[in-house]
């Protein structure tokens, strides 16, 4: 099984039309993705030929779900106009959103996110400022490379794209079930919590990797949640040891300010909720292959 996103998914891009909207969309397909179609509204009714495939161009998310089934909607949207183009795809009723866009304001993310639950929260939102979602050889949502990993049974959930790579790569002999992107900002739709919890419900997910980084509370409310919740095996790195005290590192929320979102204090909280902590995404790969035994 997988988690959010499998090869039954049918998925609509939007932004599709522009550079990064279809290279990645390529991608997707080369990945065997099951993409139906992109959302452009100045382009509704044009079509774009990508690895081979001529795909639709829509009008709206809405628009894709009638017309093509889509259930998951991709986002390569300009930053302006990301809350505009969830707050449609969450009106139509769309499964799961995926908003790949970095540069979101704050003030938009909440604007967004309030809107979703307002909505009964039907919508899944994964980001912003994210790589996405893979189930390696069923689907990939995003811009996570594919030929990085194979399927098996680790689950991973991450802030960091960049460090989703390299532990996927890392572990790339032993697979994953889904990898999640969840994207570094101060405000973001899914979170450590949700996917740890889907992974604890999955049956064929045996191990879960959880990658967080300097700032915020976030791995320490996983670390609670996982004490209380959790009975599969855990193992978490944290990036940012090394980072000097009140900068901002890489991502928007990756900021310490005394010792509240220090590597060493979320180290310690993990492992107090009996989660074992790599000092490096090596270290961290190789307790994962520990608790495989």
């Amino acid at each position: 099984m997988a988690i959010f996103l499998d090869e039954t998914s049918r998925i609509v891009v939007s932004g599709m039309t522009g550079s990064e909207g279809a290279k990645h969309t390529r991608r997707m397909l080369a990945a065997g993705t099951n993409v139906v179609g992109g959302v452009n509204p100045r382009k509704a009714g044009q079509t774009v030929e990508l690895a081979g495939r001529e795909l639709p161009v829509f009008g709206s998310v809405a628009e894709s779900m009638t017309s093509a089934g889509a259930d998951v909607c991709v986002l390569f949207v300009p930053p302006p106009f990301v809350a505009d183009a969830v707050i449609e795809a969450v009106d139509a009723g769309i499964g799961l959103a995926v908003v790949i866009t970095e540069g979101v304001p704050v003030r938009d993310s909440a604007r967004l996110w309030a809107h979703a639950v307002a909505a009964g929260g039907r919508t899944r939102i994964i980001g912003p400022n994210c790589p996405g979602i893979i189930s390696p050889g069923r689907s990939n949502a995003g811009i996570i490379p594919a030929d990085i990993t194979g399927p098996g049974r680790l689950g991973l959930v991450s802030k960091s794209g960049t460090l989703t790579y390299q532990l996927m790569h890392e572990l790339r002999d032993v697979g994953f079930s889904t990898c999640v992107g969840i994207g570094g900002d101060p405000i973001i739709g899914t979170t450590h919590i949700d996917a740890v919890e889907a992974f604890e419900k999955d049956p064929e997910t045996d191990v879960i990797v959880l990658i967080g980084e300097i700032g915020g509370d976030a791995e320490e409310r996983a670390a609670e949640f996982v004490r209380a919740n959790v009975s599969k095996p855990v193992v978490g790195y944290v990036a940012g040891f090394t980072a000097p005290e009140g900068k901002t590192m890489g991502h928007a929320g990756a900021i310490v300010s005394g010792s509240s979102g220090t590597a060493a204090a979320k180290k310690a909280a993990l492992e107090a909720a009996g989660i074992r902590v790599g000092r490096t995404p090596s270290e961290t790969a190789a307790l994962v292959r520990e608790v495989l035994g």
